[in-house]
């Protein structure tokens, strides 16, 4: 449900923006700021509500391990744009508009890797439900006899298929409309509320959009299931990063908009750092509300510093006009 509200609103955006591209660059942010909002304030929030009840909570190695692994494979892939047009000496004027050539050539360049990402997606779809899919209903089956608020025939109680169907309409038709809205309320804060284009799409949009996917991982770590939450944090974040971003390009590709995987400079490196601490974190099958509050911690650092930072400066420094780029 939670990748369903991310594509809508994305494809929102996508379809809203016009010739200036002005909402090209929201979604960027939008799909790394919902990476970073799940990796480290959703899991970093988990491991501080479980961590306070429990002294600490220990999770499955098949979890954490396929989980990191693809995490570094996709930051290695949403790298490759950014990485690429550094490779080309590309520079950006005052506008942060890039020389044509260069720009068709990132457009191709992050088309193709869009593909191999949404292939990556596929690959661990299919591991992990066909291939290898005994590993991981052996651990959340396990995971499942934790459940504090089970009945006595120890089954949660649960929503027929016609009131799932319902309840799905209902809350797809919603969040459509919640989209629109809110893609209709972003230029205005932008240019009236004077606020950052880079805050609005890496913190505000997604913390709107995750919202309650963040709040049923955050329970399922204060009831001890860990590996109920673990899963959801890291499935989300995947989603995010192998399939959305995908989705987003190959259809800006098919509608002929400009849709493009290069983040800036300061954007891959967050992205990557994040990787390199959430990995380290659960690198020992093991959470305590310590590494949670560290989590957090670094998530406000970057909300902070994105709330400052002026694009069109950080585009100038990078490579405008005067600036220590453009030189060749």
């Amino acid at each position: 449900m939670g990748s369903i509200v991310e594509i809508i609103l994305l494809m929102v955006l996508l379809v809203q923006n016009q010739n200036d591209d002005k909402l090209i660059s929201v979604i960027k942010d939008a799909i790394l700021g919902s990476i970073l909002a799940n990796m480290l304030l959703c899991l970093g929030t988990c491991f501080v509500v479980g961590g306070i009840r429990y002294e600490s909570q220990q999770f499955d190695g098949v979890i954490s391990e396929v989980g990191s692994g693809l995490l570094l494979t996709a930051g290695f892939g949403l790298a490759i744009p950014c990485a690429f047009f550094s490779a080309l000496d590309g520079t950006l004027n005052s506008e942060g508009i890039a020389d044509p050539t260069d720009e068709l050539l990132i457009l191709k360049v992050s088309r193709a890797t869009a593909v191999i990402l949404l292939f990556a997606f596929v690959l661990y779809v299919w591991f992990q439900m066909r291939t290898h899919h005994s590993l991981f209903d052996a651990v959340l089956e396990l995971e499942d006899a934790k459940d504090k608020e089970t009945d006595d025939s120890g089954k949660n109680s649960k929503l027929t298929l016609t009131e799932c169907l319902v309840a799905l309409a209902v809350a797809l038709t919603l969040v459509s409309m919640h989209a629109v809205f809110l893609v209709e309320a972003i230029e205005p804060l932008v240019e009236d509320q004077h606020i950052s284009e880079m805050f609005m799409g890496l913190i505000l949009v997604p913390l709107v959009e995750k919202l309650a996917e963040h709040l049923g991982a955050v329970e399922e770590a204060y009831n001890n299931q860990m590996n109920f939450a673990l899963s959801h944090v890291l499935g989300s974040t995947l989603q995010t990063a192998l399939l959305n971003s995908s989705l987003v390009v190959i259809v800006g590709w098919g509608l002929g908009k400009n849709m493009d995987l290069n983040f800036s400079s300061f954007q891959v490196i967050l992205l990557i750092l994040s990787i390199l601490v959430v990995g380290n974190f659960i690198r020992d099958r093991e959470s305590n509300y310590l590494e949670g509050s560290l989590c957090i911690l670094v998530y406000l650092i970057i909300a902070v510093s994105t709330f400052f930072l002026n694009p069109q400066s950080a585009r100038v420094v990078e490579g405008g006009e005067g600036g220590p780029v453009a030189a060749k």
